[in-house]
């Protein structure tokens, strides 16, 4: 039986089982797989073992030879297929028979290779199913995930401060994709938190190595490779010593690169090939290397419409939305606004040593109507800067006035609201009907904020709803 030294760097993360009655070829096979960095290697040279071994192991992967005394590779094919259905099953053997390849397949087996067969060619197809395993694997935990109503470790999520329904959903997502080895896809607006977010998914994880942290904005295509893939001895003029890339860093961790939209088409080649083959080429070498990270990406762009301007690769928007992650802006959660608010006041007060000022009641309502088009990171900067300015008990918020100076629902302006000459001029009822709608809207249906944007009470914001609703 063949392990690999270091559990922590086994790859894939299931076990791959070659039974073969022909000890020289599972040596030869193992050690074709582990030069091709495929090392979570068990071998078994007595076919009437396989079920005593298949309850220790549980492998997700089975190289089967088809001809073997005792118990044939077709009678363990069935077998297979009757106890174990979820695990792939690749046939090697020695016939070169395009029925026997036929009846393999329609048993279930998800290749057949013949042993003369080139070895890239049968590297290949290992490296295919083992993909194929890990989506499979990958989809039935998001299954048990989804039929649970508590997160495994609502610890983690402590630096995500809020109390909106949509974020909680995008928690459950991120928990039940946090073991993936496929690439994930953080997208949202600048100052919603995506860096917050690829923390928690590398510490979800559990991966023993560190969070690598890149923003490729800006990088072109030379300085990009370096980064990432570091550069051999020589590779150009004043490289005298071999420097990894980050992709070396992070092995055994996480790579996170920040800012993905901006990528230039170049780098995006390198990118998607780091991606789908799984290895990378430093500067000025020609062995390749393979990734042992998970990579996760973000960005504030809509990928869709760059793809259709032509500024990113439609191949690599694929690849990359396997497992997408995204982060609703603060005006789309207005409920978080008390909570962030007292959030960033403490932490300000305490950066300055100030005793912590009290939060009017006004202030929720008040910002309630703006935008936000910087999200949390716009509020902390304009609650940092209330609490510097603040020089009583309570925070002054007269900073926060100029947000709206081009507002236009501006209420003092003496513009009033405007209505086309030539159509007739709603009714009260109508009127009123529009903006309790708006309120609800803006609250995300929270009737105690919109109550407070309205100036009634909340008994008479449900009473009026109720009327609406009747």
């Amino acid at each position: 039986m063949l392990v690999s030294d270091s559990e922590s760097s086994l790859y894939p993360q299931f076990p791959i089982l070659l039974v073969d009655d022909e000890t020289s070829f599972l040596r030869s096979m193992s050690l074709t797989l582990e030069r091709n960095d495929i090392t979570n290697i068990h071998t078994c040279s007595e076919p009437r073992k396989v079920p005593e071994l298949m309850k220790k192991l549980n492998a997700g992967l089975v190289l089967l030879d088809l001809t073997m005394p005792e118990l044939s590779g077709r009678d363990l094919l069935t077998w297979f297929q009757e106890e174990y259905p979820d695990v792939c099953i690749i046939v090697i053997s020695g016939l070169n028979q395009v029925e026997a390849a036929v009846d393999c397949v329609k048993q279930g087996a998800f290749d057949y290779f013949v042993k003369t067969t080139e070895q890239s060619q049968i590297i290949e197809g290992i490296r295919r199913a083992i993909r194929t395993q890990e989506l499979s694997i990958e989809n039935q935990v998001l299954k048990r995930q989804i039929l649970t109503t508590e997160l495994q470790k609502p610890e983690l999520f402590d630096a995500i401060i809020t109390a909106s329904s949509s974020m909680w959903s995008v928690f459950k997502y991120l928990e039940s994709i946090a073991k993936t080895n496929q690439p994930i896809l953080i997208c949202g607006e600048s100052g919603v938190g995506k860096e917050l977010f690829a923390n928690v998914a590398h510490s979800l994880s559990s991966r023993k190595g560190e969070l690598v942290t890149v923003n490729v904005a800006g990088l072109d295509d030379d300085i990009f490779a370096d980064t990432l893939f570091g550069h051999s001895r020589g590779a150009f003029t004043g490289a005298d010593k071999e420097r990894p890339g980050l992709v070396e860093k992070a092995a055994g961790g996480t790579l996170f690169l920040d800012e993905i939209g901006d990528l230039s088409l170049a780098s995006q080649v390198k990118l998607l090939r780091l991606l789908q083959e799984g290895e990378y080429y430093p500067l000025g070498s020609d062995k390749p290397k393979r990734i042992q990270a998970r990579v996760i990406v973000a960005t504030h762009q809509n990928l869709a419409q760059r793809q259709d301007e032509g500024k990113f690769r439609k191949d690599l928007f694929f690849r990359l939305k396997t497992h997408q992650v995204k982060i609703p802006p603060l005006r789309e959660r207005l409920s978080d606004l008390p909570l962030l608010i007292e959030h960033f006041v403490k932490l300000a007060c305490d950066d300055i040593d100030k005793k912590l000022l009290k939060v009017p009641k006004s202030l929720t309502l008040l910002l309630s109507g703006y935008t936000f088009p910087g999200n949390a990171r716009e509020l902390k900067a304009l609650v940092y800067d209330a609490v510097s300015r603040s020089h009583g008990e309570t925070l002054d918020t007269s900073s926060f006035t100029h947000l709206f100076d081009n507002d236009k629902l501006k209420l003092d302006d003496g513009e009033g609201v405007s209505f086309h000459p030539n159509m007739p001029i709603p009714t009260l009822t109508q009127m009123a009907e529009q903006l309790v709608l708006e309120a609800m809207s803006r609250a995300q249906g929270n009737q105690s904020l919109a109550a407070r944007m309205l100036g009634v009470s909340q008994p008479a914001l449900s009473k009026r709803l109720k009327n609406m609703k009747d």
